[in-house]
């Protein structure tokens, strides 16, 4: 596959390719991260059940333990917004049985991002910009100060301060910053191999902006700048060459389900 500037590959650019999401919501209100609740969701959720008997069913079964009917019914519609809209990843995130937590860590990071705008803005913009800085912390009324700026007009003062908390916690559980007291430190997580080559599987099958070496997924996690070059350089599952502002990728496998098929 070539990449210059903009361009991906045919499948991404289809009308019928799944897309991350555009229009901005309030869900990470009521969810952050949500690790564990994915980890369950994961090893639970079965296509062939219809949604309107999911909830029922996650009770019943206790996929998230001791939660009530309410905050099962809750959770579900959030986790299908993030991982169901992507159908050919979550089928792999169900068979993934001996994941990293460190690789469910980035993974959850990366779904909230191609489900939340808000989210992708804040981690793949907002905290990048932040890293260039002299002394780079974040605390919670500088957060609310660009929520209420990148969004005007959008949400009373006590619905931002609410996001700034959120987006912190979400944050802080993907380990981007450090947890609890402000000012919080910038941080970055570790990123196994294998979540890297999920996450450029991914990419490759869907529509977002940016390119697949330069976009905030990468950027958030500090894979920019030449960074993810030098970790493809030791990963056989993705080949990436340079000339100029030409890349080129080379791949093992044909789509994310053949990767997975064959590595995990």
């Amino acid at each position: 596959m070539i990449e210059l500037g903009e361009v991906r590959e045919p499948v991404a650019s289809s009308a019928t390719a799944p897309s991350e999401e555009t229009e901005v919501h309030t869900r990470i209100l009521r969810l952050a991260l949500g690790i564990e609740e994915a980890r369950a969701y994961w090893a639970h959720m079965d296509p062939a059940v219809p949604p309107g008997a999911r909830a029922l069913q996650a009770f019943d079964q206790r996929w998230f333990g001791a939660k009530t009917l309410e905050r099962v019914k809750t959770l579900l519609p959030y986790l299908a917004a993030r991982y169901d809209a992507f159908p050919e990843a979550l089928d792999v995130l169900r068979r993934w049985r001996h994941m990293d937590p460190a690789a469910r860590q980035v993974i959850c990071h990366w779904h909230v991002q191609l489900s939340d705008p808000i989210y992708r803005r804040f981690t793949g913009e907002f905290l990048v910009e932040r890293r260039t800085l002299l002394d780079p912390k974040v605390h919670r009324p500088g957060v609310a100060r660009w929520v209420r700026q990148a969004f005007p007009g959008r949400w009373t003062e006590s619905t931002i301060v609410q996001f700034a908390s959120k987006l912190l916690s979400a944050a802080s559980e993907a380990g981007l910053v450090s947890p609890k007291r402000d000012p919080r430190s910038l941080l970055f997580p570790k990123v196994p191999d294998d979540a890297i080559v999920y996450l450029l599987h991914l990419l490759r099958g869907i529509r977002h902006e940016g390119s697949l070496t330069e976009n905030p997924y990468v950027a958030s996690v500090g894979l920019a700048d030449g960074f993810l070059d030098q970790r493809l350089r030791t990963i056989p599952a993705v080949t990436l060459r340079r000339m100029g502002a030409l890349v080129e990728l080379d791949w093992a496998h044909p789509t994310l389900t053949a990767w997975a098929e064959a590595s995990l």
